[in-house]
């Protein structure tokens, strides 16, 4: 049962005179995702046989009676992800793509539905004529940054695996839902509000916008029939009724009829695979952390980082992460981080994304070196190179039988996605991150949802100084991210301890990192580590969350060198973690997510 305690709602606001008395500091940087309220009071949810957690109130409810009629994880997260697509769809849908892992209490399987490039691409995708790179909104919005779709190929694949429930049953909140219509949310109508591009894009405008142009309210009643008729017509055929036919043809024709026009096909759409790779997974300390391996960069990222930091543990008790524990603060989430704690994280983050500029990018395109990358040795090298100082900027290191004639990816970092997280009686468990990118993806919609501009995701420049990018645009190549959903387990008995993860785009890799640790070395609950302030490093500024890291935090960072920067930090974190009754859960108080046990 969801339980809260004074239920307020705390609204951050974007400009630095809106901000309370304590959360003044340095000035803050723009926000890379809308953010649209801080729900403070939320406490952890508890399940005995089997818990969901999802972003959105509806598509968990979704989830917990599909496990109800005995059904399995990955029959949870497909009515929660078609749920997603209609309550919120700015984040994910069957439009865009996704990364599974999933552990069936015997192995751990990794399930690639990331979206490819089109056949016909080229690495001048996102160049304009004189060599320079588009601008991000001139490439996002339009039907060139769309990539090939590949949700519901990694779901019906999963599916045929460990699926109980019928395809079809799977479908039914989501076709009844908009059948009947949903209210609108404040998140849906926060964000809305916020994109200026909606108006011109017609068929955006007449759904999300009332008769005279303005935003729909909170509690309206939204229908969308045309997204249950696609609904119904995958239900019934399967996951091929979106990859060929009616479906495909009006996607193709959406792409290339829009002024900005994309090079997908319908040769593309027919072709496409998910696959099945080998998830990543490395000790810490008492546990095994698995995650996805590339084209994601999250498992590596989020395995490098934790590598890094039980090596600092080694290198010094005072670099002891379980005796840096949050420490009281007034505010929303009620504590913060020790400032040596974020010291020694964002430090260790720093290293990590100047690898990932350098290493990461589609395996079957580039030679990663995985394993190297993880080698303890390597790890412990790197770790030596953090100090009392914040080195501010991180070169990329050398492990062992690296490819040094890549140039580094110099590609902005940018933000979006959905996270939903599931286990079932029969202790099936599930993590899956799900995006159609920038919010309202590519602003492209057709039968009702919305397609991604993944394609963005590449590197826009292909090479620097004459040396390729490894997360160069090339045909058919699958765009480098950082969706980092992750297992947790028990070293000693195997037994499967935590289920999590997080949207928010190149961010995710520290939101995760921040989740791990406070549960593994703070023994946080699952509610108290997606409350906690938001910090970390993606090798440029030590970004802290605005409105809910203390200005005595900042001084006493700045005092080290860093460069702090205060931001919107907008997480989406879905945790679920074992106890000794069963299952405990948490939700994001950034977003309207919420966990559902029984």
């Amino acid at each position: 049962m969801l339980r809260y305690a004074a239920a307020s709602i705390f609204i951050l606001c974007l400009g630095a005179a809106a901000l309370p008395a304590w959360a003044d500091g340095p000035g803050l940087a723009i926000a890379p995702e809308s953010q649209s309220g801080y729900r403070s009071g939320l406490l952890p949810v508890q399940g005995k046989r089997h818990m969901v957690a999802a972003a959105n109130p509806l598509a968990s409810q979704a989830g917990r009676a599909m496990l109800r009629a005995g059904g399995s994880a990955i029959d949870a997260a497909i009515a929660m992800q078609m749920v997603l697509t209609l309550v919120e769809p700015q984040s994910s849908g069957i439009g865009g793509g996704a990364f599974i892992l999933y552990w069936d209490g015997q192995q751990i399987q990794a399930y690639d539905g990331r979206e490819a490039a089109p056949a016909r691409v080229s690495e001048r995708l996102f160049l304009q004529p004189d060599g320079s790179p588009m601008a991000f909104r001139d490439a996002q919005i339009g039907g060139r940054s769309v990539g090939v779709p590949g949700v519901l190929r990694a779901l019906e694949l999963a599916h045929e695996q460990h699926g109980k429930l019928p395809w079809r049953v799977l479908f039914e909140p989501a076709i009844k839902l908009a059948r009947e219509g949903f209210p609108v949310s404040q998140r849906l109508h926060t964000l809305i509000a916020q994109d200026r591009f909606i108006a011109s894009a017609p068929v955006m405008a007449g759904y999300f916008l009332d008769e005279q142009g303005a935003p729909l309210a909170v509690g309206t009643l939204l229908r969308n029939p045309a997204l249950a008729a696609t609904f119904e017509h995958i239900a019934e055929q399967g996951a091929q009724a979106f990859y060929q036919g009616e479906i495909a043809s009006a996607v193709v024709a959406a792409v290339h009829a829009h002024a900005n026009p994309g090079q997908l096909s319908l040769d593309d759409l027919q072709q496409y695979e998910a696959k099945v790779r080998t998830p990543v997974c490395a000790a810490y300390k008492r546990w095994n952390i698995c995650g996805m391996p590339p084209p994601s960069s999250g498992g590596v990222s989020v395995l490098q980082t934790l590598g890094i930091l039980e090596a600092l543990q080694r290198q010094s008790p005072a670099h002891d992460l379980a005796k840096l524990a949050p420490q009281p603060i007034t505010s929303p989430a009620g504590f913060e981080p020790a400032p040596q704690a974020v010291h020694l994280i964002a430090e260790a983050e720093r290293l990590v994304y100047a690898d990932r500029a350098q290493y990461l990018a589609d395996s079957d395109y580039v030679a990663v070196p995985v394993k190297a990358l993880l080698d303890p040795a390597y790890l412990a090298e790197r770790a030596r190179q953090v100090g009392a100082r914040s080195m501010q900027r991180a070169s990329p290191g050398t492990p062992p039988g690296a490819d040094l004639a890549m140039a580094p990816d110099r590609s902005p970092l940018r933000i979006a996605t959905s996270h939903l997280s599931a286990v079932d009686d029969q202790g099936q468990a599930l993590a899956m991150t799900t995006s159609v990118e920038s919010a309202f993806g590519a602003h492209v919609m057709v039968g009702g949802f919305l397609l991604n501009n993944h394609l963005t995701d590449f590197s826009f420049l292909p090479e620097e100084n004459g040396r390729p990018v490894a997360n160069r645009v090339q045909p058919g190549k699958r765009p480098l991210s950082a969706m980092a959903p992750t297992l947790v387990f028990s070293r000693s008995s195997g037994e499967l301890l935590a289920s999590l993860g997080s949207p928010g785009g190149s961010q995710i890799i520290g939101y995760v990192n921040k989740a791990l640790v406070a549960l593994l070395d703070w023994r946080l609950d699952p509610q108290q580590a997606a409350n906690l302030p938001n910090f970390g490093s993606r090798n440029a500024g030590t970004e802290v969350e605005t409105g809910l890291i203390s200005p005595a935090l900042m001084r006493q960072l700045a005092a080290r060198g860093h460069p702090v920067t205060p931001m919107v930090m907008t997480s989406g974190m879905q945790i679920i973690q074992r106890t000794e009754q069963g299952w405990e859960g948490g939700a994001d108080p950034r977003r309207e997510g919420v966990a559902l046990g029984d």
